[in-house]
């Protein structure tokens, strides 16, 4: 099968939810656009992502090791 036969993969884009095509001449993928890009860093660099830590037991709480 040559690569002008192969199915283009998509995603959606993570901001908008845009079908964006996952090619090199995308040059945002996985975002639609650089407005997309920059909303999704800026949410970043805002803290409004985190990602989530276990958080380490209290002292004195019952960790079960029993």
């Amino acid at each position: 099968m040559s690569a002008s036969n192969t199915p283009t993969r998509t995603v959606k884009c993570p901001t908008c939810g845009q079908t964006v095509a996952w090619r090199p001449e995308s040059a945002w993928r996985p975002f639609c656009s650089q407005r997309c890009r920059q909303i999704d860093l800026g949410a970043w660099a805002s803290e409004s992502y985190r990602i989530p830590a276990a958080m380490p037991p209290e002292p004195g709480e019952d960790l079960g090791d029993d």
